[in-house]
């Protein structure tokens, strides 16, 4: 009768322990989750950068008074106003560097004597050049009728020809093959001797076609 006393204790023991490490396990397994709330925090925290309009590249220009301290606009610039340099013409120069044409005058319109000199010399240097605005005046010369230059054209600086002389009269004549872009055909003329001593200096003003002469003596 003992024995099944103790049986029955150790039995009770037994079932009690097992029950409560049941319980235990039973509590640890059940996991609480509990609500998380997702609604943004719109509290702002000062490191936040305002929203900033994204120009699009079809919309329409601002008006100017929504940029102060940039001043009026300008005015319109009207490109097609003629002041004078719309109408240039390529054979013409520009009127601020066009000079004006030397009057013809009725002196011009006929031959010219321009006297003549005497010399002992073999020959004599003439030079000529353009003395005035150098614009394509251009010369024929004649010795005694024969043709010695048959077109020069005259520069700023100094043509020579050396001219042979003969014994008695020697008739230089200088033809205006033209008139040049400015006035009449126009020249300084000057005569050495073979001694390179100046012997006559003259200029001409000439119409085209017409003719300047002297003549040199030689003794």
């Amino acid at each position: 009768m003992a024995t099944m006393r103790f049986i029955l204790v150790i039995i009770c023991i037994g079932f009690t322990t097992f029950h409560g490490v049941a319980q235990i396990d039973s509590q640890n397994t059940s996991v609480r989750f509990e609500a998380i709330d997702n609604t943004p925090d719109e509290t702002p925290t000062g490191l936040e950068l305002p929203d900033l309009d994204t120009p699009s590249l079809t919309n329409p220009r601002k008006p100017n008074d929504e940029n102060p301290g940039l001043g009026e606009e300008d005015p319109d610039i009207d490109f097609n106003t003629d002041d004078g340099l719309l109408d240039y013409k390529t054979d013409e120069a520009p009127k601020y560097f066009k000079k004006k044409d030397k009057p013809v005058l009725a002196s011009y319109l006929q031959d010219q004597k321009l006297g003549d000199v005497k010399t002992n010399g073999e020959f004599v240097n003439v030079m000529c050049r353009d003395h005035e605005f150098v614009d394509g005046d251009r010369i024929r010369v004649f010795v005694n009728d024969d043709v010695v230059r048959s077109d020069i054209s005259l520069t700023s600086s100094f043509t020579t020809i050396k001219l042979p002389l003969q014994k008695g009269i020697n008739t230089v004549v200088f033809e205006a093959l033209n008139q040049g872009t400015s006035g009449p055909n126009t020249a300084e003329l000057h005569v050495y001797d073979d001694k390179a001593q100046l012997i006559s200096a003259k200029e001409w003003n000439l119409g085209t076609g017409y003719q300047a002469s002297f003549i040199v003596i030689k003794e």
